[in-house]
């Protein structure tokens, strides 16, 4: 039995999670940072799970820092806009790529631990992710690694090289699933 879902920001959070290397690594913070503009639908299918489908779509220009856990000195609120303008103006050129699009190709599992494998759609650019997660109580989590390289992001670095974004970012989502759409 099909059941049909929104998703945005009223139902839940969509997160995502940098982390640090290089020598500088003990300057720099571990970054959370927040879609707050964001759409999607999900039709899951709890008898044939195959048969689900999910497609989301981020406004780029919603991305805000949350947090930064670690470094010298805690993030202020000034290192947080700053940070979020380099991410939507240099990184990720909001400009010319307003939206993160992901449209699910394929589902399969069961609703304690199920994945979906998508393209996910960032800088113009397309590649493939699985998604893994899992239903409980009324809620969908679950979690993907983008490896920004793979999409043609840089990950930024500063103080020539010395404090620099891992490649791999996880995204993640938690959920309450209301019926919709």
């Amino acid at each position: 039995m099909d059941a049909t879902y929104t998703l945005g920001p009223e139902s839940g959070r969509l997160l995502v999670k940098t982390s640090r290397t290089g020598l500088g690594a003990k300057a720099g913070h571990d970054l959370t940072i927040e879609a707050t503009r964001w759409h999607g639908e999900a039709t899951i299918d709890m008898t044939a799970p195959a048969g689900s489908s999910v497609t989301v779509e981020v406004d780029v220009a919603s991305l805000e820092v949350r947090q930064g856990t670690g470094g010298v000195k805690p993030l202020t609120d000034a290192d947080r806009a700053e940070i979020g303008k380099i991410l939507r103006e240099k990184i990720l050129r909001t400009d010319r790529f307003p939206t993160i699009t992901f449209r699910s190709t394929q589902a399969e599992g069961t609703a304690e631990s199920f994945h979906v494998e998508g393209d996910l759609t960032i800088v113009g650019v397309t590649r493939p992710v699985t998604v893994e997660g899992r239903l409980a109580e009324g809620r969908a989590s679950g979690s993907t690694t983008v490896v920004q390289s793979r999409w043609g992001i840089r990950p930024y670095s500063a103080f020539f090289g010395a404090l620099k974004l891992g490649d791999d970012v996880e995204v993640r989502f938690d959920l309450a699933l209301t019926p919709g759409g």
